[in-house]
Order: C-alpha cells, then sequence, then structure tokens
C-alpha cells in the first residue's frame, strides 16, 4: 500500500466526512485535550518567563548587585571608587547612605527605608525617572523621591511638605534624633516591591540626617555578569585594606529568583505529566478505533494490505493528532499568553481587589515573556508522545485476524 493511501485513511478515520463518526469523536476528542494541556503549559511557561525577566530586567536594574560598606563612616569614598574601577566587569560605582525613617504628613506616619544619592548619578533608581522629575530632585537640597505605594498610604502628592523624623544610629536621648522638612519632588513608580518602603534624598542631606558628618555608608556597586557577583566581591575585597565587606544582590534577592526557578520547574513538570495524560488518551481512543474499524481492517488485509501498512495507517492517525494538537495548543497558548495580563488587569477592576500586591509579591503585574524555544520544546514533545502512544493501537490493529473478524461480522 503506497504512504498517500495510508495518509488518506488515517485522515479519514482522524477527521472523517461522511460515515466514521465514532472515530471522528473519538480523536476529536484526543486533540482537544492535546490542545488544552499545550495551551495550558505554554501560557505557564510564558508567565514563569516574565517572572525571571523582571527579575532580571527590573528588580535588579534598580537594586544595587554588590554593596561595600566600611566599618567605619567612608569619608572619602573617591579614591575607594577609582580602585574598585581597575575591575573591567564593573560598570558603574556610586556612593549612598542608608538610614531609617518616619514620614509624617499631617496625622499620617509611615515608616520607610532612606536612601541618599547623588542627584547626578544615572543608574538604580534614579536611572528609572523621568528626565522632568531627575530635573527637579537635582534642584532643590531638599527634593523626596518617594515609592509610590508609600506616597499613597500618606496620601502625599508631589509638592507637598513632609517631616522626616531619623533616630540615630544606638542612639536613645530624644536630642539625637534628627528632623527635616522635605519636599516632595516625584513618586517612584517602578512596579516592584521598592514601591513599598524606598525612599530618596540627596546625598548631602542624608549624611547629615544619618550623623555621618559628610561621610557615606558605603559604595553601590553595578556588574556586567550578574552571576559572579559572589567571586567579584571577594575579589573586590582583596584590592582593599582591611575594614571593608560587600553583601550582594543574591543574599537579598536570591532566595526570590531561586524560588522562581523551582516554581517554573515543578509546574513544568506537573503540566508536562497532564500532557502525557492526554496522550494516553490518544491510546485510548485509538484502542476504540481499531475496534470500531476492525471489519474495515479486515477488508484491507484481504485486499492485499500488510501488518506494517495496517500499522502505519494507525501511526499516521496518531502523528495528525499530535501535529493538529500541537499546533493548536501552541497557537491557543501564545493567544492565551497575550492576553492573559488584560485579562488579569481586567478581573482586578472589575472585582476592585489587587491579586497581586508589592507588599506580598515582587512585582504588580502579571509578567509574560513568549519564548519559542519553549513552544518549540512543547510541541515536540507532545507529538513525539501521540506518535509513541499509536504504539500499541497500530501493533494490536496489525494483529487482528482477518478470517475471523469476517466469519464473527457474518454471524
Amino acid at each position: 500500500m503506497r504512504l498517500r493511501d495510508q495518509g488518506r485513511i488515517a485522515l479519514r478515520y482522524s477527521f472523517a466526512f461522511g460515515r466514521g463518526y465514532l472515530s471522528t469523536f473519538l480523536a476529536s476528542l484526543s486533540t482537544l485535550g492535546l490542545i488544552l494541556a499545550i495551551g495550558l503549559l505554554v501560557t505557564v511557561l510564558s508567565v514563569m518567563n516574565g517572572f525571571d525577566k523582571e527579575m532580571r530586567e527590573r528588580i535588579l536594574a534598580l537594586v544595587p548587585h554588590i554593596t561595600l560598606y566600611a566599618t567605619d563612616p567612608l569619608l572619602d569614598w573617591e579614591p575607594v571608587a577609582e580602585a574598585l574601577r581597575k575591575q573591567p566587569e564593573i560598570r558603574a560605582i556610586q556612593p549612598f547612605v542608608q538610614f531609617d525613617a518616619l514620614f509624617v504628613r499631617g496625622r499620617d506616619i509611615e515608616t520607610g527605608l532612606g536612601i541618599g544619592l547623588l542627584a547626578t548619578e544615572d543608574e538604580g533608581l534614579l536611572g528609572a525617572l523621568e528626565p522632568a522629575v531627575k530635573q527637579r530632585f537635582a534642584a532643590r537640597t531638599d527634593g523626596l523621591l518617594l515609592g509610590s505605594s508609600l506616597a499613597e498610604r500618606l496620601g502625599a502628592n508631589v509638592g507637598d511638605s513632609l517631616t522626616l523624623i531619623v533616630p540615630r544610629s544606638g542612639g536613645s536621648h530624644p536630642a539625637e534624633t534628627q528632623f527635616a522638612a522635605v519636599t516632595l519632588v516625584g513618586v517612584l513608580t517602578t512596579g516592584t516591591e521598592l514601591d513599598e518602603s524606598a525612599a530618596v534624598v540627596g546625598l548631602a542631606l542624608a549624611s547629615e540626617l544619618a550623623g555621618l558628618a559628610g561621610a557615606v555608608s558605603g559604595l553601590q556597586i553595578r556588574v556586567d555578569d550578574l552571576f559572579n557577583v559572589h567571586s567579584l566581591g571577594w575579589s573586590l575585597l582583596a584590592d582593599l585594606p582591611p575594614g571593608y565587606y560587600t553583601t550582594n544582590w543574591m543574599m537579598t534577592h536570591g532566595n526570590l529568583y531561586s524560588a522562581i526557578q523551582l516554581s517554573r520547574d515543578l509546574v513544568s513538570i506537573l503540566l508536562f505529566s497532564i500532557i502525557g495524560v492526554a496522550a494516553f488518551n490518544v491510546v485510548s481512543s485509538l484502542v476504540l478505533v481499531v475496534f470500531d474499524k476492525q471489519g474495515d481492517i479486515a477488508i484491507l488485509r484481504t485486499m492485499g494490505a500488510s501488518g506494517a501498512d495496517i500499522t502505519g495507517i494507525f501511526l499516521m492517525q496518531g502523528a495528525m493528532i499530535g501535529f493538529l494538537g500541537a499546533g493548536l495548543g501552541s497557537a491557543f497558548g501564545v493567544l492565551l499568553s497575550l492576553g492573559i495580563p488584560q485579562l488579569v488587569a481586567s478581573l482586578e477592576s472589575l472585582l476592585g481587589i489587587r491579586f497581586l500586591s508589592t507588599d506580598v509579591y515582587p512585582v504588580s503585574f502579571l509578567p509574560v515573556e513568549i519564548l519559542a524555544a519553549d513552544v518549540a520544546m512543547v510541541s515536540l514533545v507532545a507529538f513525539s508522545l501521540c506518535v509513541l502512544a499509536a504504539l500499541y493501537p497500530a501493533r494490536r490493529a496489525a494483529r487482528l485476524a482477518p478470517a475471523l473478524i469476517l466469519h464473527q461480522e457474518r454471524v
């Protein structure tokens, strides 16, 4: 039997036009299960890829990759920065002052993490600002930038005056507490957890409030290779005298990144098992098709079709189900991935709730990144499983005894 004839018969058994309603129904049911499984897997992988991308490109673009601290306040930081710039892996270095503070507006009081930065810097939090906001921040010595959630809890708008209260580290006497009147010049809307507590002031004001008398807390360092921060941190300390230590983003956000990777792997295993169940459904469907079409198989055998021809017909049927399911499932998954952020936003607006809030999750929206490699991998695995699933029904069909079947039908 020619390959074209095998394909024609397999196509008729899978998508029969006219008779063969049972085989068509079973093939359609198997295809539908495959489409749903592949679509869900592609969607979940795209969402997890989105979280991974946001972690690397948004969150890690705002926080320092390596932070260098000095055991004593660092007064003359420029020579230290120059020494560190000899490392070719370093992209940018900026001084900072860090302190805990209370922000008061009328009767509203909120806590926040104060960060003092040079207004001329273009990296990190200041790099995410619009030029007009950054210009206002640089123009005022009392300028303040607040995270959007923190500003919302305070009910503060751009141009409002706030009182900044900073207790001195290790101090307990009220006289050691510093007060400063500041003006809100901009709101940080990063879509990350930084919106909950971040507050940025000028480096000079922060140093005064923290009681460092012009010194800084340390240096924020940005590098090209995000996953080489451990060894690079030790290398930096080797070039400096004693009295310095480093932290890196893996210490502060490494657990989150690992959790995203672990969740992606576990969900992938779970949904690949669903594709396996859909492939098992192909087995059961084709076994029933073999039972339904055993009369046709017997006639084909009496007309000269070999066992290999019968096996080829049902392998082609499994391949057709796998090909159609993989194609439509991938298209469904891509379309669902593209539409799910808007769907979630619409549900949040309709129900008046936030599914993702930065006080719990790292970002306040559902990110999506569709990778062609993931779509191709899922489609290939699903197609291969369908072909393998068709082996047993195909072998069973090839072993049917045509004389016995025709005798049973005659009786």
